[in-house]
């Protein structure tokens, strides 16, 4: 088995004689698997945890709220009448509250599972899920109202975890590998390579 380096990143590759063409991908010792395995594993634990959170915080009935509530399915209406508030602190409250809800998703999400790396599957993965939440809120839960703002603030927050944090440490548990369309270019680089 021979360990090249064949595009010159200083990222050891490996393939095999008797198929070229396979998939290069990053040489990885046991030790880096298990510890692979355990941030995983502790991402997996995490997400259970912030799941519980999540039900308690958003499905806990507010009877008291009943009568005050009432949904919203027009984007942005929510956040102008955060904003119209006389009282800057509620705005804050409110819409910070509901971009930071989320922000564990963002970071989890993807050290959990290399498929939801990329912003636009983080966006469209929280969206989804909030999106549910906030019509099982609309529908079942008193003194709970659908709110699509809530969605949108949710799924934003979620982003800006995965920008600042998520995609750092997902790439270190989920190492990327060459992508599909440079394949065959990569496999002709390590025929034509001499072997040293």
């Amino acid at each position: 088995m021979d360990t090249l380096d064949p595009l010159g990143t200083g990222d050891a590759r490996r393939t095999t004689a008797a198929d070229p063409a396979a998939q290069p991908g990053p040489t990885r010792s046991r030790g880096a698997r298990a510890l692979r395995a355990v941030a995983i594993g502790l991402g997996v634990l995490a997400l259970v945890a912030f799941a519980l959170v999540l039900a308690r915080v958003t499905f806990t009935p507010q009877p008291e709220s009943q009568d005050l509530v009432t949904g919203n399915t027009d984007p942005g209406s929510s956040i102008r009448s955060y904003l119209d508030r006389p009282e800057v602190r509620d705005a804050i409250r409110q819409i910070g509250g509901n971009l930071v809800l989320c922000t564990p998703l963002g970071v989890l999400l993807p050290v959990v599972s290399a498929r939801l790396r990329g912003p636009l599957r983080i966006l469209l993965a929280v969206g989804v899920l909030m999106l549910v939440v906030e019509a099982v809120q609309g529908w079942f839960i008193v003194g709970r109202a659908f709110d699509i703002d809530d969605v949108i603030l949710n799924a934003t927050g979620a982003f800006l975890a995965y920008v600042f944090l998520g995609r750092h440490l997902a790439a270190r548990v989920h190492p990327r590998r060459t992508p599909w369309w440079r394949r065959e270019q990569t496999a002709k680089a390590l025929e034509e390579r001499p072997t040293e």
